[in-house]
C-alpha cells in the first residue's frame, strides 16, 4: 500500500501551508466573497430568509438525496443545502471585525430555518421542505444539522434561546432511537429499513455539543451512547465508517468522507470532555487512515477524492478539532491545498465552484448546488481562523 509515498507527501503537506497574516487574510476574503456571492444570487425575495437550490435556477435539476424517487428542484431549497449557509455564517461571525455584520446574517438565517419547523407532528422537528409550501418527510440527519447549527450560534452569541431550540430538536432525534440492532436512529421518521452513519454520526455530535453548551450529563451520556453504537455497528477494522446498516445486520460498504469525519470530531470532543486518551488514540487512527483511504496520488502529490465538497468539509471539521489538540497540520493542510487548487481551476463564469472541484468545461457549465458553494465559505472561513504553523 503506498505507505512510503504517503509519508513523504504528509511531511510535505505538514509544512506547506504555514499560516501568515497575508494568507489568513486571503482565506478570510475568499470566505466573505463566496458568502456574499451566494447571498446575492441564491436568495429568493418572495420567501423570507430562503434560497434557491441551484444557480442559475429554473432549470430542470434532479435531486437524488431523498428516500425513494428522485425529486425535481422546487421553488426554494430543501433544508440540507439551506443548513450550509447557517453553518457558514456561524464561522464568519467568529471574526471579531465581522461579528456585527454576520450577526445580522444569522438573524436572517434563524428566520429562514424556522420555515422548516413542523409542530403538527409530535415531537416537533424540522421537515425537509418549508411547512407552508408542503408536508415533507423529517430526516434525523437534517435535524441533527439544525441542532448543531443552533448550538454553534449559541457558542457565538451566548443567547440561551438557541440552546432551547437545540434541545427541542434533540428530543425529536431521541424519538427515533429504538433497540432494533441494539440502538441507533433511522434515516427518516417512519421508514425503518436502515440505520445510517449520517444520522447517527451527526446525532453524536449534536449530543456532545449540547453537553458542551449545558454541562448536563444526560447529553454527554447520549453522545457516548451514539458513539458506542456507531463504533460497534458501522466502523470497519481501519476506523473508516460504512454508510449504513440494514435491518438484517448487513453493512453497506459504501464510504463517504463525512461519515468518518463526524466520528473523528466526536472522538476529539469525547477526549476533551472526559480526558480519556482512548478517544484521542482513536481520533488519530481515524485521521491517518481517512487520509490514506480518501486520497489518491496525482503527479507526485496526494489529492482527496472529492465525493461532495460538503462531505469533505465535515471531514475537515474533524481534522480541525484534532489539530487544536495535537497541533499536527498535516491533514488541514492537505484539504487546504485541494481547496486552493479548486479555487483557481474549477470556477464557472459566476465565480462558483464545480460539484466535485472538477476543472472540465462541462462541469463548469452546470447549475451549481447551494450546498456545494456554502461549504466553500465555511472552509475558507475556518482556515482563516486557524493558526497553522
Amino acid at each position: 500500500m503506498k505507505k512510503i509515498t504517503c509519508i513523504l507527501v504528509l511531511l510535505f503537506c505538514g509544512s506547506a501551508y504555514a499560516q501568515t497574516p497575508v494568507l489568513k487574510n486571503i482565506y478570510k476574503a475568499r470566505a466573505e466573497e463566496m458568502f456574499t456571492k451566494i447571498w446575492t444570487h441564491y436568495r429568493i425575495d418572495s420567501f423570507l430568509g430562503l434560497f434557491s437550490e441551484h444557480y442559475p435556477s429554473g432549470k430542470q435539476v434532479n435531486l437524488d438525496y431523498f428516500q425513494g424517487a428522485v425529486l425535481h428542484e422546487k421553488k426554494v431549497s430543501f433544508l440540507w443545502p439551506f443548513s450550509g449557509m447557517f453553518s457558514a455564517a456561524n464561522v464568519l461571525v467568529k471574526y471579531p471585525d465581522l461579528k456585527d455584520k454576520y450577526n445580522q446574517y444569522l438573524d436572517s438565517l434563524v428566520i429562514g430555518v424556522l420555515a422548516y419547523r413542523d409542530t403538527v407532528r409530535i415531537p416537533s422537528g424540522y421537515q425537509a421542505y418549508p411547512v407552508a409550501l408542503e408536508k415533507a418527510d423529517r430526516y434525523y440527519d437534517d435535524n441533527a444539522l439544525v441542532c448543531i447549527d443552533y448550538l454553534e450560534a449559541y457558542f457565538n452569541t451566548k443567547d440561551p434561546l438557541y440552546v432551547k431550540k437545540a434541545k427541542e430538536v434533540f428530543r425529536f432525534i431521541e424519538s427515533g432511537w429504538d433497540e432494533n440492532l441494539q440502538g441507533g436512529v433511522y434515516w427518516l421518521e417512519g421508514h425503518k429499513d436502515q440505520k445510517p452513519a449520517c444520522s447517527n454520526g451527526m446525532a453524536t455530535l449534536a449530543a456532545l455539543k449540547l453537553y458542551e453548551a449545558t454541562h448536563e450529563v444526560a447529553y454527554l451520556n447520549w453522545g457516548k451512547r451514539f458513539y458506542k453504537w456507531m463504533h460497534a455497528r458501522l466502523r470497519n477494522p481501519d476506523a473508516i465508517y460504512y454508510n449504513d446498516i440494514k435491518m438484517d445486520g448487513t453493512q453497506n460498504a459504501t464510504y463517504y468522507t463525512y461519515n468518518t469525519g463526524s466520528m473523528l470530531e466526536a472522538a476529539v470532543l469525547l477526549y476533551r470532555f472526559t480526558g480519556d486518551r482512548t478517544y484521542l488514540h482513536e481520533a488519530r487512527m481515524i485521521a491517518k487512515n481517512a487520509f490514506t483511504f480518501f486520497s489518491t496520488p496525482n503527479k507526485g502529490e496526494f489529492r482527496f477524492r472529492i465525493d461532495l465538497p460538503w462531505f469533505v468539509t465535515v471531514l475537515f471539521r474533524g481534522y480541525e478539532a484534532l489539530y487544536k489538540v495535537d497541533h499536527n497540520p498535516t491533514y488541514v493542510n492537505a484539504i487546504a491545498s485541494d481547496l486552493d487548487r479548486a479555487w483557481k481551476l474549477s470556477k464557472d463564469q459566476y465565480g462558483f465552484l464545480t460539484a466535485k472541484w472538477a476543472t472540465d468545461q462541462e462541469s463548469k457549465e452546470k447549475p451549481k448546488w447551494l450546498l456545494d458553494e456554502a461549504c466553500i465559505a465555511e472552509l475558507y472561513g475556518r482556515l482563516g481562523l486557524l493558526n497553522i504553523k
